[in-house]
């Protein structure tokens, strides 16, 4: 027998972001009891319920059981009413009438997370995390990062990038090197993907432009502030572009996108963790040589490595940048060939630099991106110099072979961007369940 399901107009849950609209009226409403601070004579009850945290007042002359009942980190539907209160940040409080226990917590929680900061170690914070992030400023986090992706999202699909989802079990590496999970993929060698950079390439010649929101992994053997072992990568690659510079362009683009959508969406937990968002007109941008020389210059440092950046000189880049020019983020551009992986396209009259960039944004490396090399003649020579064996790479050259447009993208990490926003000195606090060379759990 077909059993039909009606449509039931009596006892339905208000949700929170509509409380205010039914002030003067009993409401039902559920979530899981935060906090209670009991006072002479009645109650505070706080109920965490998805995003916020709702202020009820518990009465014995008005509630219909005893506050005995009541038990923190239960989840209950609670009968209420919605009465005007101006010194409430919401405008409103509610005043219990019932209950309905939901569940009840077989033990108390080994940590203490309904005050304002949960005050332990990062890793007892890491090991309870099914429970720390209940704390309200704990999952702000990660409401805002939600954020992040959905500002980027809208600009990208605004811009023409169509979204896709590349394998992350793979025949080779993108980046090659040690710093790659290898797994037994039915009696043959396989890995996890370093990035999704050869797809996203490949799917250039098919839609242009396109972009992936999605974990990456990395065989680090960094047990560091800024490094994970997974994590989520935000890349963009596009098609006919003239300079990497586009490629600049667009992220600056998108970044202003995301302020203003955290300041429209996420005004609350903005406030709640007290952060300030930068401002972003123009991001300035300086070739790699001039920024090591700028750095050695203004705090005499001796430059010792010409290749690459140490942690502390992209830190002190940022404090010059935001000195000079008042912006908070900076693209440091054309890094040294031997730097880059063997797609970036070199520097025409100067084959010892790359057409390519990364993005530092107060003191930390969040984004690496350029022209990737679209000739087929040039691809294959490149690889040729530096002894790769080009038999790995038959299925990614396929797309040179037949036929590319000039292109080029970037990828961003999602935590460690969130991280810098907020203030963090832990990557792993901006994780929600963090992999890194010692943590499979939670």
């Amino acid at each position: 027998m077909i059993k039909r399901i009606k449509e039931e107009k009596k006892n339905i849950t208000v949700a929170p972001e509509e409380l205010k609209l039914h002030i003067g009226k009993e409401v039902q409403i559920h979530g899981s009891i935060y906090k209670i601070r009991k006072m002479r004579g009645f109650a505070f009850v706080l109920l965490r319920t998805a995003r916020q945290v709702i202020q009820c007042v518990y009465s014995e002359e008005t509630a219909g059981f005893a506050l005995e009942e009541l038990q923190e980190e239960s989840c209950v539907r609670f009968t209420a009413r919605v009465q005007e209160e101006e010194r409430s940040k919401t405008g409103y409080e509610l005043h219990l009438l019932g209950v309905t226990i939901l569940s009840r917590p077989e033990e108390a929680s080994p940590i203490v997370i309904n005050n304002k900061l949960v005050d332990t170690s990062i890793e007892n914070l890491l090991n309870y995390r099914p429970i720390t992030l209940r704390n309200e400023k704990e999952r702000a986090v990660f409401k805002i990062q939600e954020g992040i992706t959905c500002g980027m999202r809208r600009f990208l699909q605004r811009n023409g990038f169509t979204e896709i989802h590349t394998p992350k079990i793979v025949y080779s590496g993108a980046e090659g090197g040690a710093n790659i999970f290898k797994l037994n993929y039915f009696g043959k060698e396989a890995y996890l993907a370093q990035s999704p950079q050869f797809y996203k390439q490949m799917m250039v010649g098919v839609f242009e432009r396109v972009f992936e929101i999605a974990p990456v992994f990395r065989a680090e053997k960094h047990d560091t502030s800024r490094h994970l072992n997974e994590y989520t990568s935000v890349d963009f690659e596009m098609g006919y572009i003239e300079s990497f510079e586009e490629i600049m362009q667009m992220e600056t683009g998108m970044l202003k996108e995301v302020m203003n959508y955290l300041n429209e969406y996420c005004a609350s937990e903005l406030e709640l963790l007290s952060v300030t968002l930068p401002e972003i007109t123009e991001i300035p941008a300086v070739r790699f040589l001039e920024a090591k020389e700028m750095v050695a210059r203004e705090y005499h440092r001796e430059i010792k490595d010409y290749e690459d950046f140490e942690p502390e000189e992209e830190r002190l880049l940022c404090e010059l940048i935001q000195k000079q020019t008042g912006s908070e983020f900076v693209f440091v551009t054309h890094y040294p060939s031997k730097k880059r992986p063997f797609y970036a396209m070199e520097t025409a009259g100067h084959p010892e630099e790359t057409e390519s960039f990364d993005l530092l944004f107060r003191g930390l490396e969040i984004t690496t991106g350029g022209q990737r090399i679209h000739s087929y003649q040039e691809q294959v020579q490149k690889m040729e110099r530096r002894g790769m064996n080009l038999g790995l790479f038959e299925s990614y050259l396929m797309m040179h072979k037949y036929g590319m447009p000039p292109h080029g993208g970037l990828g961003l990490g999602l935590e460690r961007f969130t991280s810098k926003l907020l203030g963090q000195e832990n990557v792993r606090r901006a994780t929600l369940f963090p992999r890194d060379t010692g943590r499979l759990e939670p």
